[in-house]
């Protein structure tokens, strides 16, 4: 089976200029097929501030009211996802821009309500896995941005590490799907405050451990989620790893 490797990458990464022009550097290395799925909160809380509306976040998700949803489908879609676009065909990658409702690729249904109204937030229902297979097999590079849509007219802010997550799964029919999730560190640390305390494999049992006594938290919680479900689901390999490693055998391998 073709190999191919998908690489999700946090919105501060692809929001500076240094940082960005090294990972699609790498990125176009990287052999074989491949996607690129991208974050881009802080250029969406950026705008929104110049535009006088207030950003919420809750257990850091965005609460995406109707203005919210206009700024990050501007910002998301536009702005990040077109620049990142550009630079990959300057680099001769054949890359398409994508959100969930582009080729009705990704389609999702608003959050419930529970404790927390997220507003305009899409959890993923379905995925056209046969879609983006036809597309990489002309070997077209999707970029994908953090929007899916719900099939009535209406776009829907979705966690990136989710897109990522689901599109590896729903992929693995057709490849041998490799995932990474790059972000600033060198992978999941035993002390956040110790970058050189990278733990090199991480089971379900030791992330229970883990997460119990408080040595994992926060953000790095439903990343690992992600990760475990991924691999239950087909993913061959599960990284992650410091965005200018992608070329390189480091981080924490999930299993």
């Amino acid at each position: 089976m073709e190999k191919l490797t998908i690489i999700k990458v946090g919105g501060k990464i692809v929001e500076e200029e240094e940082t960005l022009k090294q990972l699609l550097a790498d990125f176009s290395s990287i052999e074989g097929h491949k996607i690129l799925v991208h974050g881009g909160g802080r250029s969406a809380t950026a705008l929104a501030s110049r535009l006088g509306i207030e950003s919420r976040l809750v257990n850091g998700r965005r609460v995406t009211d109707e203005e919210t949803l206009k700024i990050v489908t501007m910002v998301y879609a536009g702005l990040v996802n077109k620049t990142i676009v550009a630079r990959l065909q300057a680099l001769n990658i054949n890359a398409l821009g994508l959100t969930g409702a582009d080729l009705n690729y990704m389609r999702s249904e608003k959050r419930p309500v529970k404790e927390v109204d997220y507003g305009f937030v899409g959890d993923v229902k379905e995925v056209n896995a046969k879609i983006l297979a036809d597309l990489i097999h002309q070997d077209v590079v999707p970029v994908l941005a953090p929007l899916t849509h719900d099939k009535k007219g209406n776009m829907l802010n979705t966690n990136a590490d989710t897109i990522a997550g689901e599109a590896a799964k729903a992929l693995t029919g057709y490849f041998d799907v490799t995932l990474v999730f790059c972000f600033e560190k060198k992978g999941v640390l035993m002390d956040e405050n110790d970058d050189e305390s990278v733990i090199s494999e991480i089971t379900r049992p030791l992330f229970d451990e883990y997460v119990e006594k408080g040595m994992i938290r926060g953000g790095m919680i439903p990343k690992l989620e992600n990760s475990f479900q991924a691999i239950q689901a087909g993913v061959k390999r599960v990284i992650i790893t410091k965005a200018s490693e992608i070329n390189k055998a480091t981080g924490s391998v999930i299993k």
